[in-house]
């Protein structure tokens, strides 16, 4: 019996010790579990942590991104809490001699020449044509060569300089033979080419008419020439030039536009920039063009196409004289 006693007590014992060791196995189990939980959780903290951060940090980005403005481009406004007369003051000028200008036949200049008057009667009657339709884009061409275009244009704009509260604005679009910074006394000017394609910024390419001794007004700026455009029609249609001169328009305000354009029966310049202007002022070489390359270039042009007036240049000897001021 002691030893069935015996062998039954120590079963017991062995059993509890089994019992003990599986409780305290349990025990560490769960407890590993619990340790591996928590780091889990904390991991997890730490990852909501620090996407919130990110978000947060995202958010302040956002925020100061909307806050500063975004860098200036062709299309933007140079200036828009001061407005086009900032824009005018801000525009580099160039000295006027008047010498120059009247070798160069500049006759609006000094006014010497009683020639002058006509020029005169031709912006006065400009500006009311244009103000009746509400226009300001003027294509100034020849049927061909040696017309005096550029010689109308500029004695033009030197008329309509002394016009209060009219800015003019002088750009020379023959870019085949720019030649109106040469009339005017202007060396250098740089490619109106890269300001037509965004390349050059308009206010750092136009220029005013500095002080000077006869009398021109200072709200006059040129856009001047001095390189040759192998592609002239393409970049006069190019919707980047277009582009700029609607940011001239906006940034500016300019009051009358002329454009100095090549002779119309020579090219396609002026078909291809038709879209951009409101109507042309046809320069005829007296004794030089006929009726029948007046009637080729309005027949050129189209029927849409508005023709503001022709101007008889070089009239002695003329054939077409029924071509006047």
């Amino acid at each position: 019996m002691d030893r069935e006693a015996k062998a039954d007590a120590e079963a017991k014992r062995r059993a509890a010790a089994a019992r003990k060791a599986e409780i305290e196995t349990r025990q560490q189990e769960a407890a590993e579990a619990a340790r591996h939980e928590a780091e889990r959780l904390e991991a997890q903290a730490g990852d909501v942590a620090k996407i919130s951060a990110a978000k947060r940090s995202d958010a302040a980005h956002s925020r100061k991104r909307a806050a500063t403005p975004p860098p200036l481009t062709l299309t933007d406004p140079i200036d828009l809490t001061n407005g086009p007369d900032a824009q005018w003051r801000g525009l580099k000028s160039f000295t006027v001699r008047e010498r120059h200008l009247e070798l160069n036949r500049i006759i609006t200049a000094s006014r010497h020449n009683p020639a002058h008057a006509a020029f005169d009667v031709l912006r006065t009657r400009l500006l009311q044509a244009l103000s009746d339709r509400g226009w300001k884009r003027v294509a100034i061409t020849s049927p061909t060569q040696d017309c005096g275009k550029t010689f109308t244009a500029a004695n033009l704009a030197i008329s309509l300089s002394r016009q209060e509260n009219c800015r003019t604005l002088l750009l020379d679009f023959d870019l085949r033979r720019p030649s109106l910074h040469s009339v005017m006394g202007f060396a250098n000017p740089g490619s109106i080419g890269d300001m037509l394609r965004g390349a050059t910024h308009p206010g750092d390419h136009l220029v005013r008419m500095g002080k000077n001794t006869i009398h021109a007004g200072r709200n006059i700026a040129f856009g001047f020439n001095d390189t040759t455009e192998p592609y002239a029609a393409e970049l006069l249609q190019d919707p980047r030039t277009r582009q700029t001169l609607a940011a001239i328009e906006r940034d500016m305000a300019p009051d009358v536009m002329l454009f100095d354009l090549p002779p119309a029966l020579l090219y396609d310049d002026v078909i291809a920039f038709r879209p951009m202007f409101d109507g042309v002022l046809l320069v005829v070489g007296g004794g030089m063009s006929t009726d029948k390359e007046i009637k080729q270039v309005e027949h050129r042009l189209g029927e849409d196409t508005p023709l503001l007036g022709m101007v008889l240049n070089k009239a002695e000897g003329s054939s077409v004289k029924k071509y006047n001021y």
